[in-house]
């Protein structure tokens, strides 16, 4: 069976899984009281606070399965890393169900945790002879070795990402819909990196980056399924569980395949997403006035009259265009 192939069959397999395993865990969190509060000045979601939450395992468990199908040093840490954040976030997501409140883990208590993880993961990327502290310049056949000054830069990107997605986790189906564009983008890239490994004889490198692929076409096909339980009307949100799990897999691709730069078109709504909030709260201490009616940006356009529908579906548009900017960026030489 070609890669190709055997890629397309993860895909499907994995979206089957998700999309079983979606009714019995929407059930599950359904019967442990697991349901989300919504922040008390998000008023026109105040209709959704009671709704299942932690629907994340959905689309992690086909990415579990296929990683470990693989077994390569890729895939297994890139899956360990995203598991570790998965931790973090059900952590929060329990402080806030046991004690009824959106306020789980103390600011410092995330912040360490994802520091931790986070030096691990670019520990990995300094330690690994196949990465060893390279980055890829866009635009170019350059590859910078920033030796053991890696290590600050992935804890920056990983910490950064996570925290990206978390606040793109704001509407029924945003996160997931904005990362399957993203997954989409980056696993076509890894595929591309892994044909050019095999013709040139590096079968070692090769079978890491396929191994990279199998978890990214994974985690695009358990969000394909868990979608058909979180798009509006959400009968499961993701939560914490899921949204820093899917920040750190997201961030995971990215920094393996040596291109953590590219983040910047593929996670282009992330971003956008991060930046709002920076500017919202810069502008507001600068000023005492807002740039927008909310932020992040998708609730100024809630806010605007804009349905969440049409949001997310503007915003996964835009994510796909990224991801066709990635292959464009990472292939124009």
């Amino acid at each position: 069976m070609s890669a190709g192939i055997k890629l397309l069959l993860y895909f499907v397999v994995s979206a089957l899984i998700s999309a079983l395993a979606g009714p019995l865990v929407v059930k599950l969190m359904s019967r442990l009281k697991a349901k989300q509060t919504v922040l008390g000045y998000v008023k026109q979601h105040e209709h959704k606070s009671g709704t299942p939450t932690m629907g994340g395992f959905i689309f992690l468990l086909p990415a579990i399965v296929f990683s470990l199908v693989e077994w390569k040093r890729f895939s297994i840490v890139a899956i360990s890393v995203t598991l570790g954040f998965c931790l973090l976030g059900f952590l929060d997501d329990f402080i806030k169900i046991r004690y009824a409140r959106n306020l789980g883990l103390k600011p410092y208590q995330k912040i360490i945790g994802q520091l931790g993880l986070s030096v691990a993961a670019g520990y990995f990327a300094y330690a690994s002879g196949f990465i060893d502290g390279a980055m890829n310049i866009p635009f170019s056949d350059i590859s910078v070795n920033l030796g053991w000054g890696v290590i600050p830069f992935v804890a920056l990107v990983y910490i950064a990402t996570t925290n990206s997605v978390n606040l793109t986790d704001g509407l029924d189906g945003l996160a997931g819909y904005t990362s399957l564009a993203y997954f989409l983008g980056f696993s076509l890239l890894v595929y591309l990196m892994y044909s050019d490994a095999a013709a040139s004889g590096d079968t070692a490198y090769a079978e890491q980056l396929l191994s990279l692929a199998a978890f990214g076409v994974s985690t695009m096909g358990g969000l394909a399924g868990y979608l058909i339980f979180n798009g509006y009307p959400a009968a499961i949100m993701m939560g914490d569980t899921g949204s820093l799990a899917l920040g750190a897999a997201c961030a995971s691709i990215a920094v393996f395949s040596k291109n953590p730069l590219l983040i910047v078109t593929s996670g282009i709504m992330f971003v956008w997403s991060s930046i709002s909030v920076i500017l919202q709260v810069f502008f507001f201490k600068l000023t005492k006035k807002r740039i927008f009616l909310m932020a992040p940006f998708h609730h100024h356009l809630e806010m605007k009259g804009m349905h969440e529908s049409k949001i997310v579906t503007v915003y996964f548009i835009i994510s796909l265009v990224g991801g066709a900017l990635t292959l464009i960026f990472a292939r124009a030489i």
